[in-house]
């Protein structure tokens, strides 16, 4: 939750930015649409998880109980360091601190509920703890953002392995676009979409996260309570 959780670089610093808000897109990857059963529209589908949402990954990841299956959706994180309103996709690179890899756990009965009733998804993305994250590695350090490979693991097994070049709207785009429809503050948190692969996780599973960019090559490790 927020009041546990800081943003951290990958070499173990604490960064100067307030806990902002999650700023998210969903169908942003092709094959995910497919394995939902949905419908690719030309306007994006954007949502917001608050901040009382994240929560560091190396604490493990939280399952609620008594509300249907609890689902990995693997994504590409960016930190946000500078305000943005209304920009280009030209101006979105200075603004960007660096990159992590999160989980936007999604409870999906409930969210069918919800779609099937026309209202909002909040109670199945937004509850606390649904965005575990990782330390954000410097931007300096990824040299293919948009050509790097994010990869989720349940107890050994690969669920989820995905390229950021699939993306239907690249990083910048995506950025810049949400510019457009609310103002992006120093510490908030773009979630650039998930890969097919969604499924439910339980208490008990073993988490391995990796986001490979170039000839660099990130682990993350979490346990699902």
């Amino acid at each position: 939750m927020a009041s546990q959780y800081y943003h951290q670089s990958s070499h173990g610093h604490v960064l100067p930015f307030p806990v902002g808000k999650v700023l998210c897109i969903g169908q942003n990857y092709s094959d995910h649409i497919a394995e939902l059963n949905s419908i690719q529209r030309p306007e994006p589908l954007f949502f917001i998880k608050p901040n009382t949402s994240l929560a560091a990954l190396s604490r493990g990841v939280t399952v609620p109980k008594n509300k249907g299956e609890c689902h990995n959706e693997l994504e590409l994180a960016v930190l946000i360091q500078k305000k943005l309103t209304c920009v280009t996709e030209q101006q979105v690179e200075a603004a960007i601190w660096g990159y992590g890899l999160a989980l936007d756990l999604t409870l999906r009965q409930i969210q069918a509920r919800q779609k099937k009733q026309g209202r909002p998804w909040e109670v199945a993305k937004g509850f606390d703890a649904s965005c575990p994250i990782t330390p954000f590695i410097p931007k300096t350090e990824i040299s293919e953002p948009q050509n790097s490979q994010i990869t989720l693991l349940v107890n050994g097994k690969a669920r989820q392995n995905g390229n950021t070049a699939q993306m239907l709207r690249p990083i910048y785009q995506l950025i810049s676009e949400m510019s457009h429809e609310f103002t992006l503050l120093p510490g908030d948190i773009v979630l650039t979409g998930t890969p097919a692969g969604v499924g439910p996780l339980v208490a008990g599973d073993k988490l391995n996260l990796s986001l490979a960019s170039g000839d660099k090559n990130w682990q993350f490790h979490a346990q699902v309570y």
